[in-house]
C-alpha cells in the first residue's frame, strides 16, 4: 500500500491513457456504420477498418515491449502518443483525396500508437504496486477505458453519425458524379474534424507525461531475451490468456462494432439514433466495471470471469434469435459481462511472470488481432446470411473459450491450495 501511494501522481496520469484509447477505439466502432453510408460498402468491406485498426496493434506489440525494455516505460507511452497524434491529424489530408485507402493508413498509425500505449502502460500498472492487487489494480485503471468509450461515441453521433446525409444507398447510387461528390466531401470532414480535434487534445498529454518524473523500470527485465521467450512459451496459463484475449476482444470488438447496425434493423431507426443505444451498451460496460473491481475483494477473479463469460453465452443467443426490445436489451447486456474479461485475462495471464513481464505484456497486446479477425468473419457471416443477428454467433464461440479459460485457471488455484 506505501508503495502504491508513493507513485500516486504516475498511477493517475497513466489512467488517464486508459481514458484516451477508449475514446479513440470507440470513434472507430462508429466508423464501420458512418462508411458504410458514405461509400455504399459491405460489412466485410466496412471491417476493414478493425483490420487495419487492431492489425497494428499485432504488428507493433513486441517492437513496442522491445522498446519499453531497452528504454523505460515513460519512453513507450511517449512514443506511442506521438504516433497517435500524427495518425489523428492525417485524417485531413485522407478527407481531401477521399480514398478509403488513405483514411485506413490513418487508422493504422493511430493504432500502431495505441499498440505501443498498451503494451506500456497495462504491465507499467501492474508494476506499481504489490503482485497480490495486481489485477484489482489493474481492473480499476481499466475502469477509466469506458468512460473515454463513452466520450468517444458521444463525439462521434454528434460530430460523425448527425452528419451524415440521408441519401440512401439506393438515392446515392442514381445521382451524377459532381453531386455524391459533394455529399461524401461533407461527411468526410466531419469525420476529419473528430480526429483532429482529437490530435490536438493528444498534445496536451503529451507535455503534462513529458514534464512528470516517473519511475524509469521498476520491474527492470534486461535479461536474455530468447530465455524471456523460451519460459513464456513453456508457461501454459501465459498461453491460453493471450487465445483468450484473442477471443475476448474479438468479440468485444464484433459486438461493439454491428451493434448499431444491429439497432438499426430491430427498431428502424437511423445511425444518429441508433447510436443511443451503442452508448447505452457502453454505459453499462462502465457501471459493471466498477462493480466487479470492488467485488474482486471477496470473490476470486477468475471466478468471476467464469460467471460473466456465460452470461454472455446467453446473451449471445437471445440476440442471434431474438428481435425488437428483447434482441436488443440483450445486445446491451453484453457490454454489462464483458466489462471485467480484458483487464481480468490480462492479470491472470501474467501472475507470475516476473522479469519477463514486458515482452509477456506484448503477446497479450498482440492478441487483440482478434478484434480484426473475428470482427471480418462476423462480417462475413452478416453479408453471407444477410443477417447481422446471426453474425452475433461469432462472439457468443468467443465468449466459450474465455469461459473455459477462467474455468482453467480456477482449477489451477484450486489445485495450488490442495497441494
Amino acid at each position: 500500500m506505501v508503495r502504491e501511494k508513493k507513485y500516486t501522481l504516475t498511477i493517475a496520469l497513466i489512467t488517464s491513457l486508459f481514458f484516451l484509447w477508449g475514446l479513440a477505439n470507440n470513434m472507430t466502432d462508429t466508423l464501420l456504420a458512418a462508411f458504410k453510408r458514405i461509400m455504399s460498402m459491405t460489412d466485410a468491406q466496412t471491417s476493414l477498418i478493425q483490420t487495419a485498426f487492431y492489425g497494428a496493434y499485432f504488428v507493433l506489440a513486441i517492437p513496442a515491449a522491445l522498446y519499453i525494455r531497452r528504454f523505460s516505460y515513460k519512453s513507450g507511452i511517449l512514443l506511442g502518443l506521438g504516433l497517435f497524434i500524427i495518425g489523428a491529424l492525417l485524417f485531413y489530408p485522407a478527407s481531401k483525396t477521399m480514398m478509403y485507402g488513405h483514411f485506413l493508413a490513418a487508422l493504422f498509425i493511430l493504432a500502431g500508437g495505441l499498440s505501443i500505449l498498451e503494451t506500456s502502460a497495462n504491465p507499467f500498472i501492474l508494476s506499481l504496486g504489490s503482485e497480490e492487487t495486481a489485477t484489482q489494480r489493474l481492473n480499476m485503471a481499466q475502469s477509466f477505458n469506458p468512460i473515454g468509450s463513452i466520450v468517444g461515441v458521444i463525439i462521434s453521433k454528434f460530430v460523425i453519425l448527425s452528419e451524415l446525409n440521408s441519401a440512401s444507398q439506393q438515392e446515392r447510387e442514381i445521382m451524377d458524379g459532381l453531386e455524391l461528390q459533394q455529399v461524401q466531401a461533407a461527411e468526410l470532414s466531419a469525420v476529419m474534424q473528430a480526429y483532429v480535434g482529437l490530435a490536438f487534445l493528444l498534445v496536451i498529454f503529451w507535455l503534462a507525461i513529458r514534464m512528470v518524473k516517473m519511475p524509469l523500470d521498476v520491474d527492470s527485465d534486461r535479461g536474455n531475451l530468447g530465455q524471456a521467450f523460451s519460459r513464456l512459451f513453456k508457461n501454459r496459463n501465459y498461453i491460453f490468456g493471450v487465445v483468450a484475449q484473442f477471443f475476448y476482444v474479438g468479440a468485444q470488438i464484433g459486438v461493439w462494432s454491428f451493434t448499431i447496425r444491429y439497432v438499426m434493423g430491430e427498431l428502424d431507426l437511423d445511425e444518429d439514433h441508433a447510436a443511443n443505444y451503442y452508448i447505452a451498451s457502453l454505459v453499462a460496460f462502465t457501471i459493471s466495471r466498477f462493480i466487479a473491481t470492488s467485488l474482486m475483494r471477496y470473490v476470486k477473479p477468475a471466478k468471476l470471469l467464469v460467471i460473466l463469460s456465460l452470461m454472455a453465452v446467453v446473451l449471445s443467443l437471445f440476440v442471434s434469435f431474438g428481435s425488437g426490445f428483447i434482441g436488443v436489451y440483450a445486445l446491451v447486456a453484453i457490454s454489462g459481462c464483458m466489462s471485467l474479461m480484458f483487464p481480468t485475462i490480462y492479470g491472470l495471464a501474467c501472475e507470475g511472470l516476473g522479469t519477463d513481464r514486458k515482452i509477456g505484456g506484448s503477446g497479450l497486446i498482440m492478441a487483440i488481432l482478434g478484434g480484426a479477425v473475428i470482427t471480418y468473419f462476423q462480417g462475413v457471416l452478416s453479408d453471407h446470411f444477410n443477417s447481422v443477428n446471426i453474425s452475433y454467433l461469432a462472439p457468443m464461440v468467443c465468449f466459450v473459450v474465455v469461459a473455459i479459460y477462467g474455468a482453467v485457471h480456477l482449477n489451477k488455484q484450486a489445485g495450488k491450495l490442495r497441494s
